[in-house]
């Protein structure tokens, strides 16, 4: 089971995204558990929660990404979502991006 969280400014604009994604895992039968939430409260869900895998930024908070590197200290790997991925919904392409991710 992969943990995938996804952060935007509101969390709102990246729930199709996740349903996208979900889908994709789904299909091709990935275990795995993807949430999107506000990048205000994203920090906090890396304190509260220990079995998160990778962050993905939503491209809109793109500049938000040395501090959440350095909040995460290398603990789990941090990236923006590639922004014709993001624009287009192409949930399989940002869940296998997610994945390459997670095994390094």
């Amino acid at each position: 089971m992969k943990t995938i969280m996804l952060a935007c400014s509101a969390g709102m604009s990246t729930s199709l995204l996740v349903s996208k994604m979900q889908e994709a895992a789904k299909n091709e039968g990935i275990e795995a558990e993807i949430f999107a939430c506000a990048s205000n409260e994203a920090e906090k869900m890396l304190e509260d929660r220990s079995d998160i895998d990778v962050l993905l930024l939503g491209p809109q908070v793109r500049f938000m990404l040395p501090s959440f590197e350095e909040k995460v200290n290398g603990r789990i790997p941090v990236a923006v979502i590639d922004m014709a991925d993001y624009g287009m919904m192409n949930g399989e392409n940002v869940l296998h991006t997610a994945l390459k991710l997670i095994e390094g």
